[in-house]
């Protein structure tokens, strides 16, 4: 079976998200469509359909005449992208307590492992990749594929500035025993209690990413 090739602006959005969250292009610097496709030796069109992918995401802002601009997370952005992530996350959390199977939970339990192994060598890139993958692993096992697309746009957007929250003092230390809490309360199968932890946690990284 022959698998169709990857659409030219797909591959054009990707190269500018990974542009954008590794901040050569910084909040709100401007997108110039035109010096772009020079610079990748494409035409204008698939740029253009990169960038309408990339504002679908929320990752570009389309300014009236004025053109494409990288997001800019306002305070009050944060604020509204991690209740909704509280709200979804937590309820990931109860679906979790009543759905997953053993071995699923031993999985977290493993992830969680890497989580503390990372923090104590004090390395901020893994801690953030296998922190990522911890919550990814709540969602997959909640296995509701419409909350999954949402927090995953939204996640998207915070990636503009959150990782800088953990360089912060005492951050890490302090989402590291969040997650040994929520994980706990996952292994006991407390859906009250990992529903309120999680909540607690998306909002502790909320003030820290202020």
């Amino acid at each position: 079976m022959t698998l169709n090739p990857r659409p030219l602006y797909e591959e054009v959005a990707e190269r500018l998200r990974t542009s954008i969250f590794s901040h050569e292009f910084a909040p709100g610097d401007w997108v110039d469509e035109q010096a772009l496709a020079i610079q990748y030796g494409i035409s204008r069109t698939p740029m253009r359909e990169a960038i309408k992918v990339l504002a679908a995401e929320g990752l570009i802002t389309m300014k009236m005449r004025r053109g494409a601009y990288v997001t800019e997370v306002s305070k009050s952005d944060l604020s509204q992208i991690f209740t909704v992530l509280a709200l979804l996350e937590g309820q990931a959390c109860r679906e979790v307590t009543k759905i997953a199977t053993e071995k699923e939970l031993e999985d977290l339990d493993s992830l969680h492992l890497k989580l503390e192994r990372s923090a104590a060598d004090r390395d901020l890139d893994l801690f953030f990749a296998i922190n990522q993958q911890f919550h990814d692993k709540i969602q997959e096992i909640c296995a509701n594929p419409w909350m999954q697309r949402v927090i995953h746009d939204l996640r998207k957007v915070l990636k503009l500035q959150r990782r800088d929250s953990l360089s912060k003092r005492g951050r890490l230390e302090s989402s590291l025993i969040e997650h040994r809490k929520i994980l706990s309360a996952l292994l006991a199968r407390d859906a009250d209690l990992s529903e309120k932890l999680m909540k607690e946690h998306l909002l502790q990284g909320q003030l820290a990413a202020k």
